[in-house]
C-alpha cells in the first residue's frame, strides 16, 4: 500500500509542491525498509538450512532485476515522454508492480514459526507440508521449531533484552556488515549512476542506456552468487567481493584523478568498466550476503528486532552517503568520493578476513550455540 501511495502521490504532485513532494517519497521509503526487513526473514524462516543461503538470496535477485527493470524504464520513458513530464512517468510507473506485489501478498502464507509460537500448531505444520519437499524434511523442521520455542518457555518470565551482553556479538555483527555494505558507496553510485557517467563526459541520452548496463551487470552478478553462496559460503563470497570493490573502487578514483578537467568519451568509457566491475563486486558479494547473514545470525526470540537493526543500519548510512556524495563530488571531485569508498572497503576486508563468522548450513536453532550467544542477559 505504501508502495502504491509512494509511487502516485510523487507523480502526480503539484508544480512547486515541494514538501508534499518529499512526503510521499518518505511513505515509500517507508514501504522499502519494511521490506526490507520482512522479506529476508520471511524467507530464512521457511526455507531449509541447506537451501536457505540460495532462497533468502532470490530476495536480492528480485530487488536487482527492479533496478535493471527501473534503468530500463527511464530509459524508455526518457525517449517517448516531453522532458517537462518524463520524470513523473519514472515515478508513477512503479504503481504497476507495486499493486501486483499487494495482489500476491493475498496468497502468503504465515510462517511456520510463527504460526507455532502463536500456538497455532496444525497451520504450522500444514504449511511446512506445503513448503518442505519430503514428510521427513517437513518433521525435521517442526521438530526443531518445537524444541527451540520449549528452551524459550524457560526464559518468558525474564524479559528478553535485546541491547544486552548476550546479544553484543551478533548486534555488532549486523550493525558492521550492514554499514559497510553502504560505505562501499553502493545506493550512491545506483542512485547518481547517470550523473556520474555524464560527469565523466557521456552525453545525457548515453548515460541511462549505460546504466541500463550496469543494472545488467548487477542481475548477472547477482545470480552467479545464488548459485554459489550454500556450497562455497558467505565468507569466500564477502572476500571475493571485497577484493573487487578495492580493485573497482581505485581504478574509478585513478580515472577521475587522470581526466580532472578533462573529461571526454573515452573518459566515461572508462568509469563505465569501473562501475560494471565495482556492481559486479558488490552483486557477489555483499549484496548477496548482507541479508542472508543477517537473518541467520539472531535466535528466533530476537531475530525480528535484529533484521530491524540492520535494516535500520543499512538505511540510515545510505541516506548519508545518498545526501553526502553529490556535494562531495562538486566540491572535492569524484576522485576524492571514490577514494572515501575504497578506503572504508579496506577496513571491511579486514572485518571479514578477522571477525565475520561463517553460517552456511548452520540451521536456524543451532546458530545461538554456533555463535557462542550464551550468558545472562
Amino acid at each position: 500500500l505504501l508502495y502504491v501511495i509512494g509511487s502516485l502521490g510523487s507523480a502526480f504532485t503539484p508544480g512547486g509542491a515541494h514538501w508534499l513532494f518529499l512526503e510521499f517519497r518518505f511513505f515509500g521509503g517507508v514501504g522499502v525498509g519494511m521490506s526490507s526487513v520482512c522479506a529476508p526473514i520471511y524467507t530464512a524462516e521457511i526455507a531449509p538450512a541447506a537451501h536457505r543461503g540460495r532462497l533468502v538470496g532470490l530476495v536480492q535477485g528480485n530487488v536487482v532485476l527492479g533496478i535493471l527493470l527501473a534503468y530500463l524504464s527511464n530509459y524508455v520513458i526518457r525517449l517517448i515522454a516531453p522532458e517537462d513530464v518524463a520524470w513523473r512517468w519514472m515515478l508513477g510507473v512503479m504503481a504497476v508492480p507495486a499493486i501486483v506485489f499487494l495482489t500476491l501478498l493475498l496468497a502468503v502464507p504465515e510462517t511456520p514459526r510463527w504460526l507455532m509460537s502463536m500456538g497455532r500448531e496444525d497451520e504450522a505444520v500444514a504449511i511446512s507440508r506445503r513448503l518442505c519437499s519430503t514428510r521427513a524434511e517437513s518433521d525435521d523442521q517442526i521438530a526443531e521449531i518445537r524444541a527451540q520455542l520449549a528452551e524459550q518457555a524457560e526464559l518468558r518470565s525474564v524479559k528478553v533484552r535485546f541491547f544486552s551482553r548476550r546479544y553484543r556479538k551478533v548486534i555488532l555483527l549486523a550493525f558492521c556488515i550492514a554499514m559497510f555494505n553502504q560505505m562501499s558507496g553502493v545506493n550512491a553510485i545506483l542512485y547518481y549512476a547517470p550523473v556520474v557517467i555524464q560527469e565523466a563526459g557521456a552525453s545525457a541520452d548515453s548515460s541511462y542506456l549505460m546504466s541500463v548496463a550496469v543494472g545488467l551487470m548487477n542481475l548477472i552478478a547477482t545470480m552467479a552468487a545464488l548459485t554459489v553462496i550454500d556450497r562455497i559460503g558467505r565468507r569466500a563470497l564477502m572476500i571475493v567481493g571485497s577484493i573487487g570493490y578495492l580493485a573497482a573502487l581505485g581504478f574509478l578514483a585513478g580515472v577521475m584523478f587522470g581526466f580532472s578537467g578533462h573529461f571526454n568519451m573515452t573518459s566515461s568509457v572508462l568509469v563505465l568498466i569501473g562501475l560494471l566491475v565495482f556492481i559486479a563486486a558488490h552483486a557477489f558479494g555483499q549484496g548477496s550476503v548482507i541479508w542472508v547473514f543477517i537473518s541467520e545470525i539472531f535466535p528466533n526470540r530476537v531475530r525480528g528486532r535484529g533484521q530491524s537493526l540492520g535494516s535500520m543500519t543499512h538505511w540510515s548510512f545510505a541516506a548519508l552517503t545518498t545526501y553526502a556524495f553529490p556535494p562531495v563530488v562538486a566540491s572535492l571531485g569524484g576522485g576524492i568520493a571514490f577514494t572515501i569508498f575504497f578506503v572504508f572497503m579496506c577496513g571491511q576486508l579486514l572485518w571479514v578476513l578477522k571477525v565475520m563468522p561463517e553460517t552456511k548450513g548452520v540451521p536456524l536453532e543451532e546458530m545461538e550455540a554456533r555463535l557462542g550467544l550464551a550468558g545472562d542477559d
